[in-house]
């Protein structure tokens, strides 16, 4: 069966039957064995999400909350998690199966694309609105949250418009409140807020400037539109990604002028940024909800990882985090207890292992570009199938590879084993396939077919993102469909170390350690492939039995 992106097709209205096809998914998913935040006495720990799911939102529709995050050039795109309490999460799909325009995103496009998008449910139908920093704002819409999504439509066309997120006023009208990219719009450190059809999928009007922040708010961006007892609200970050706070804007008129205030910050937390994200609240729960807000601490090579604090409001305004002081302005939780939903959910996280034993591959994996020609079948018989693919022209590397399937860094401290064969085109030489650590350098073990056979290779490439070349060091041979097991230990730090086995027991370590390093605005990730130099009418492949990650012993 040929390998395309499986999105559900179920049009369920009522907020109670959405939950339940989420949770029926939730149910289905092992449980990571690297990292899991629920502690299981009522508290949880930070993140909640321990991988790079950037820029989040999120919404909530009856019990049930729908988070969604940047994926860049990844696709699919767009990738939607679902909980009941805001510390469990499952992955239950993307709503972008290509990413258009499509040709555009047949080559790799490092750094674009889905930019920080914003998700909300209104009149039935869930509303994503995502940034192309290049291209414009889209929107997609879906009655449901694992599909089908509509295909995206350009609500405003144009460079450097980027973290839209909409407001349906309680007049009828629509709004549309947006940041600015400098590397492509010329300005940034402003907001603006726009005018939309009743539709909510066209732009109107050439908006406001609602917020100016060079001053004391330096790139201040992501910023998130909602109304609280007659004031509007933006939520937005400044200061930048690694170093900056999260601000709150108030005012009584839509287009201001705005308060401004400080609503939390690092703090004595270590935790850097605290960066851009969402509030939501709880279903009340004997006549009281509760209000919480997930963010994002850049981790360097771990990417974007999601944390969730706990939010009050005080004066009209909200205080995120613990308020140590008593000044009205809260810094991360490092533990905390879990938000009170009425009930206790089962464990849940986001799926890492895949043994390749579906019809499907696993919702984890992403492509390098939008899939061209036939890359991969998926199979009953227990395994993933990559056919060697033609390399673009003249590439050095496999950072403009578009078919390498990767995955995030699921941990600080992890072991990836998979298992494979190969069987390359015996008229051709040079097919590759293998794993890898992969970010603006990479490292990894190959296959390698050759006029004798096929070499095992360590394989290193500093600053792959400057086309520099790769280096090679051939540490074995191996027999055509011979089974191999090659395996990645990440330490602390990113610190990768390979290895590799012949009976999946004894395994010999290659090579130096590797630092991994962070890609175009995402962290590392761990990736397969099989790829080809030259064209032909036929090609080799590689059958990938399982892929596995595991504790560090």
């Amino acid at each position: 069966m040929k390998y395309y992106f499986i999105a559900g097709t179920l049009t369920l209205m009522a907020a109670d039957a959405i939950g339940q096809v989420a949770t029926k998914s939730q149910t289905t998913q092992p449980i990571s064995k690297v990292w899991v935040s629920d502690l299981g006495n009522g508290q949880y720990k930070n993140p909640v999400l321990n991988a790079d799911y950037s820029d989040p939102d999120v919404c909530r529709v009856g019990d049930d909350f729908y988070l969604i995050s940047s994926s860049f050039d990844a696709v699919p795109g767009l990738p939607i998690l679902h909980s009941k309490d805001l510390v469990n999460w499952t992955l239950i799909g993307h709503a972008l199966h290509r990413q258009p325009p499509i040709e555009h995103f047949e080559k790799t496009q490092h750094g674009n694309g889905v930019w920080a998008p914003a998700i909300r449910f209104h009149n039935g139908e869930f509303y994503i609105y995502y940034p192309d920093p290049d291209f414009g704002i889209y929107l997609t819409k879906a009655k449901n949250p694992t599909g089908p999504w509509s295909e995206p439509v350009l609500v405003e066309g144009g460079k450097g418009l980027i973290d839209p997120c909409p407001l349906w006023d309680d007049d009828g009208k629509v709004y549309l409140v947006h940041g600015w990219a400098g590397s492509r719009a010329g300005i940034k450190s402003v907001l603006t807020v726009k005018k939309m059809n009743t539709a909510g999928d066209k732009v109107t009007d050439e908006g406001v400037l609602v917020y100016d922040g060079h001053v004391i708010d330096p790139t201040v961006e992501g910023p998130k539109f909602h109304k609280r007892n007659g004031y509007y609200y933006i939520f937005a970050p400044a200061g930048g990604v690694s170093t900056g706070w999260q601000i709150v804007l108030r005012s009584k008129n839509v287009y201001g002028p705005y308060e401004r205030k400080v609503v939390m910050d690092e703090g004595k937390s270590g935790i850097n940024g605290p960066h851009q994200g969402a509030w939501v609240d709880t279903k009340p729960v004997n006549g009281k909800s509760e209000d919480w807000f997930l963010h994002f601490q850049d981790k360097d090579e771990y990417g974007r990882v999601v944390h969730l604090q706990p939010m009050k409001w005080v004066n009209d305004w909200p205080v995120i985090g613990q308020d140590v002081d008593g000044d009205g302005k809260g810094e991360p939780v490092l533990t905390y207890k879990k938000p009170n939903v009425g009930k206790t959910f089962p464990l849940a996280t986001p799926p890492e292992s895949d043994e390749f034993n579906s019809v499907a591959f696993g919702k984890q994996w992403q492509w390098q570009a939008n899939p061209k020609g036939i890359w991969s079948f998926t199979t009953a018989q227990g395994f993933l199938r990559l056919y060697s693919y033609k390399a673009p022209e003249a590439t050095k590397n496999l950072w403009t590879v578009p078919n390498v399937l990767m995955q995030k860094f699921p941990a600080e401290e992890f072991i990836a084993t998979t298992k494979l064969s190969f069987t390359p085109n015996t008229k051709l030489e040079n097919e590759r396939t293998g794993l890898v650590v992969i970010g603006q350098s990479y490292a990894g073990i190959f296959l390698k077919s050759d006029k004798d056979g096929i070499s095992i290779v360590q394989v290193t490439c500093k600053n792959a993102h400057e086309d520099k070349p790769e280096k090679e060091n051939v540490i074995g041979r191996l027999k055509s469909g011979e089974p191999i097991f090659l395996r990645v230990k990440v330490n602390k730090g990113g610190k990768s170390q390979f290895s590799y086995s012949r009976d999946g027991n004894t395994f010999e370590t290659v090579g130096e350690v590797f630092q991994a390093e962070v890609g175009r605005w995402i962290g590392a990730k761990l990736g397969i492939f099989c790829t080809r130099e030259s064209q032909t009418n036929d090609s080799g492949y590689a059958d990938y039995d399982w892929f596995r990650v595991e504790p560090v012993q």
